[in-house]
């Protein structure tokens, strides 16, 4: 049937119903229509039949037929110009791990996840470089703030990325973070609590703690390092997965993540010659079960060159392997 689509599920999606997924994408689209279009399998989820109460995972394709009503909105189609040769060489040099299920990425500061407004160059649209003649594109199950660096997962099929989803929906993923703020945290450790919600118009939000509307947050941190009382290097462990999270909660204990100016103002820049003006945040482990049912997958970034140089000129060990939250897991 001419004018079909098929459009990937993002990795803000997961546990997103597809009736609700269709309503986002899709706004013109009645629900009594979407039902007709699901009897009679001319919507499919990942090639098979679905339900309007379906969940979904990040990286399943929708089968998106004609009369849903034009374009998605926000949505960019599974299947797109394959990559450059020169974007095709410069993904597959992030690769940090690559087994028979995922492939891991350390993504450098810069550079966004996935395509949006005014974002032409992302990620996402690289990864069919990472296929290795497999007959499915590695798809993403979770995301990275634009100038955040570090690990990124890729599932290697569909079966994988529902199950990768299932454990990031849970409390099976541990992320630690590194960040270098500045000031240094009145405790050496401790449990940030504040909830947040989105502020601002459309395109220009903003989080910010709201113990009233606000979504559950809370993130454990330790004090690695410190520069006397002006810097600190930070671990970081998010229990919850809020936008901006780790940004907002170190802006509220005094201590804003360096280069962060949209959260920290012009206290967020260290005036010290050699230490970058770029936020200084990185993903440095990410641990969870292994989606193959055996073990555990454990997975550790190098620090980007801005934050080498940073590291370097304060004494921090870049190499430190220690667990900071043993005693607080």
């Amino acid at each position: 049937m001419s004018g079909v689509e098929t459009v990937e599920v993002g990795p803000d999606e997961a546990d997103l119903r597809l009736d609700r997924w269709f309503r986002r994408h899709y706004p013109g689209l009645s629900h009594g229509r979407l039902e007709k279009l699901l009897r009679t399998g001319q919507v499919r989820v990942d090639g098979r039949r679905a339900r309007a109460g379906q969940r979904l995972s990040p990286g399943q394709r929708v089968r998106v037929p004609p009369q849903a009503g034009g374009a998605p909105t926000a949505a960019r189609p599974a299947k797109g110009s394959p990559p450059s040769d020169a974007d095709a060489a410069f993904v597959r040099a992030l690769v940090i791990h690559r087994d028979d299920h995922v492939i891991a990425l350390n993504k450098p500061p810069g550079l966004a996840v996935q395509g949006g407004t005014g974002t032409r160059r992302h990620l996402d649209a690289m990864l069919d470089a990472l296929r290795d003649g497999e007959r499915e594109r590695p798809r993403l199950v979770h995301r990275l703030d634009r100038d955040t660096s570090g690990v990124l997962l890729l599932a290697r099929s569909a079966a994988v990325a529902s199950r990768l989803g299932r454990s990031f929906r849970g409390r099976d993923v541990r992320k630690i973070y590194w960040a270098f703020v500045v000031g240094v945290p009145e405790i050496a450790a401790g449990r940030i609590d504040m909830p947040l919600d989105k502020r601002g118009p459309a395109g220009g939000e903003r989080m910010a703690g709201d113990e009233r509307t606000g979504k559950r947050a809370q993130t454990l941190y330790r004090i690695m390092g410190r520069v006397g009382n002006r810097a600190s290097w930070l671990a970081l462990w998010p229990l919850t997965g809020r936008t901006h999270q780790l940004r907002v909660h170190c802006a509220a204990i005094g201590t804003p993540i360096v280069g962060d100016g949209k959260y920290g103002g012009r206290h967020a820049f260290l005036q010290a010659d050699g230490v970058a003006r770029r936020l200084h945040l990185h993903a440095r482990e990410i641990s969870l079960p292994h989606p193959s049912g055996s073990g555990t997958l454990r997975v550790r970034a190098e620090l980007p060159p801005h934050m080498v140089a940073s590291w370097r000129m304060f004494g921090f060990d870049a190499g430190d392997t220690a667990d900071p939250f043993a005693d607080m897991a």
